[in-house]
């Protein structure tokens, strides 16, 4: 599984990427929204520091994109349109899921229904050719000097965690009584066990 190749990247790397990418993402916009609230923020969903929208931002944004590496103009248009979009789907799936949306332009000029903005699409035209023509080779460059078991057991523990940190903070967003659910799992696995005695 980990070597097979998605658009010329093992798998591992992808993962390895996503990951970094996910923790460098929590870590700006947290150190960001900090400073503007002049208090801690914790930008991420869950307790961990990760925010995988900035992972899978990274990742597929770099698959997608990297073609566009030499045409510089290109890669700004279509990255920030591309992000846009993508920011603009997120907002909708976390509004659908969990009745909320975890940012708010409003106040922005040239905002669409406060989840997508014009300062926004600016930025992420740059975020673009920085991390097809900068970040993605560093990252790279990291994730080539951990050895290959290293990073295999590495990702399996730092997504076993976020998992099941994610799927905690989401049934308490859910508003998902966990005892109930839990005496609920316990009660249905009590009753098929008494059918096959």
């Amino acid at each position: 599984m980990w070597t097979k190749e998605i658009l010329g990247t093992d798998v591992l790397h992808l993962t390895q990427c996503f990951i970094l990418y996910s923790m460098l993402g929590w870590l700006v916009e947290s150190v960001y929204m900090s400073l503007c609230n002049r208090k801690l923020t914790n930008r991420g969903f869950a307790s961990s520091p990760i925010c995988p929208i900035y992972g899978f931002g990274g990742v597929l944004g770099y698959l997608i994109l990297h073609p566009l590496s030499r045409n510089l103009f290109m890669l700004y248009i279509v990255g920030a349109l591309i992000a846009t979009v993508f920011e603009f789907l997120v907002a909708k799936l976390m509004y659908k899921v969990l009745g909320a949306v975890w940012w708010d332009y409003s106040d922005k000029p040239l905002n669409y229904k406060g989840v997508i903005c014009a300062e926004s699409t600016v930025a992420w035209g740059f975020y673009a050719v920085i991390i097809v023509n900068f970040l993605h080779k560093a990252l790279m460059r990291t994730v080539d000097s951990i050895p290959t078991q290293i990073g295999i057991v590495a990702c399996r523990i730092i997504m076993v965690c976020y998992g099941v940190d994610f799927a905690y903070h989401l049934l308490r967003a859910l508003d998902i009584n966990l005892k109930e659910y839990q005496e609920k799992v316990r009660e249905s696995y009590h009753a098929f066990r008494a059918k096959w005695q």
